[in-house]
């Protein structure tokens, strides 16, 4: 027996089927505590072998936990999977009992489903990440204001303040609002506070984050062109690098593996933008350093150009081979005892 859930904020879907895929029996239970051990209960009730969840990072991150504090076996069902299933079915419309089915169907069908754990520093990183780039988000914001203040308060500002990156150009608007009392003056100190107080707040996430990077003694930031945020940003996406088998399978995931498009005598691919958005920022990040740094990563450009490819297109098939080197340095991280498998 298979179970599938579909999560949701205050509820959660469920579904058993046989190994055929049939429907043996369905509830909904709430997405608290007690719902997960009725869950639970119900589940095991069913003679259930696997649990299937979608949306393991988010709605249904508490049931997996719970699931797996069980020594159950639990699988992340990517919701591409299940929309497939549903739109084979012969049930019309869609609803939360559908979508378990067919989440349950494919827990029961798809023996390679990814697993849920996640290895504990990954998960740290990750929040942090988030959190720091929230950070950066709002600093912004608060600065694009502030450049709108200074253009109606101090015309030609931009002469000898440009950006407001630095402390030293926040000092110089300091000098420029000296004398000025009007209410916008006001909200432009403020303004320049609040960056100052989200600088030291991001430096100190950067440095939390670099600190755990190291404790991790992942080989990512062996690579050139991966530092410390980047080099989080991936451990955290990936998360375990044995839930892919082969080279080729994460570079599906991370969406560097063009997709095929081919037709008759005509063989051509086209760009994939599927897959995790944020590994492949990551890695279109370390395409560009690389670009601009590395002798054999210019070269190899300058090779797939002169066969006709555009730039773009040659940056492509550099975060293509960047991918494989990720997955063999994450391998090689899983190789031995560390942090990082805490």
């Amino acid at each position: 027996m298979y179970l599938g859930v579909d999560s949701h904020k205050d509820s959660l879907a469920a579904c058993i089927v046989d190994v055929a895929g049939r429907e043996v029996k369905a509830h909904t239970f709430a997405n608290t505590p007690l719902g997960h051990r009725q869950l639970l209960r119900w589940g095991r009730a069913g003679g259930v072998q696997r649990f299937g969840i979608e949306c393991t990072g988010t709605y249904g991150a508490a049931l997996a936990k719970a699931l797996l504090a069980e020594g159950l076996d639990v699988r992340e069902v990517p919701p591409k999977l299940s929309v497939r299933e549903r739109r084979r079915g012969r049930r019309l419309g869609k609803s939360d009992p559908l979508d378990a089915l067919a989440i349950a169907r494919v827990t029961a069908r798809e023996e390679k489903l990814p697993p849920v754990a996640k290895p504990a520093m990954c998960e740290e990183l990750g929040v942090l990440c988030d959190y720091r780039d929230e950070l950066v988000t709002r600093r912004s914001a608060i600065a694009n204001r502030l450049h709108c203040d200074l253009s109606v308060m101090c015309p030609g500002y931009t002469s000898t303040c440009r950006s407001l990156v630095s402390g030293a150009a926040l000092t110089r608007v300091t000098y420029l609002l000296r004398g000025q009392h009007s209410t916008r003056a006001d909200v432009a100190r403020r303004r320049v506070a609040e960056l100052r107080r989200l600088d030291l707040e991001i430096k100190a996430r950067t440095r939390e984050i670099a600190t755990l990077v190291r404790m991790t003694g992942t080989h990512v930031v062996e690579i050139k062109g991966v530092g410390p945020l980047l080099g989080a940003r991936i451990l955290a996406e990936v998360g375990d690098i044995r839930r892919y088998p082969t080279s080729s399978h994460f570079a599906s995931a991370n969406g560097t593996a063009p997709i095929p498009a081919s037709s008759g005598k005509v063989v051509r691919y086209r760009l994939n933008r599927g897959g995790n958005r944020r590994l492949n920022r990551a890695l279109h990040y370390v395409a560009l350093v690389q670009a601009h740094s590395d002798d054999r990563a210019k070269a190899y450009l300058a090779r797939k150009i002169s066969t006709g490819k555009s730039g773009k297109e040659a940056i492509r098939c550099l975060k293509r081979h960047l991918s494989d080197a990720v997955y063999r340095a994450l391998q090689a991280d899983f190789a031995a005892p560390q942090a990082l498998a805490a």
